[in-house]
């Protein structure tokens, strides 16, 4: 890929994960959920690790017009579900600032997990390919850990309003 191009994707990558580390700092400030506030802080601190990673690789771009030799040993951090639900359970509704912002991390990681996987199988360069994979799968983490959490959510208003077929 011409470095112009390389260039404008890591910037483009850069910018998304600032829009949700932004989201996920204003949704931790914001809630009175603490489950809540903990997840959102995990997961900004998280989306800074990839600003990060993909900020030396514009650098290394921009100086040497190739991706950074980098090994991506870093994992998503672990955010205790079985705990987190059941106090999320407790805290918030359905129909709460809490459940719509998770309702939103939701669609901007579903966002994010397209744009990486996208540039992992359109690009010929090895190492972009392990770049936008491994923040394809990191990304994938997070959306299916909030998709986990949107359920439950559901299933518990949908138990509380008697929205199951009677028998």
């Amino acid at each position: 890929m011409p470095q112009e191009q390389a260039l404008d994707i890591i910037k483009g990558a850069i910018l998304l994960e600032r829009k949700g580390k932004a989201f996920y700092e204003t949704t931790a400030r914001t809630t009175q959920s603490e489950a809540v506030k903990e997840i959102f802080e995990t997961m900004a601190a998280e989306e800074e690790k990839h600003i990060e990673i993909l900020s030396k690789h514009f650098e290394s771009l921009v100086r040497s017009g190739k991706l950074s030799q980098v090994k991506y040993d870093a994992k998503p951090h672990q955010i205790s579900a079985a705990v987190l639900t059941k106090q999320i359970r407790e805290q918030i509704t359905a129909a709460s600032f809490e459940a719509a912002a998770i309702t939103a991390a939701m669609s901007m990681e579903d966002n994010a997990v397209r744009f990486y996987s996208q540039r992992a199988q359109t690009t010929t360069n090895p190492l972009e390919k392990e770049l936008f994979d491994w923040l394809s799968n990191w990304e994938k983490t997070h959306l299916q850990f909030l998709s986990d959490l949107d359920n439950e959510l559901k299933e518990s208003v949908w138990f509380d309003n008697q929205f199951w077929p009677m028998a």
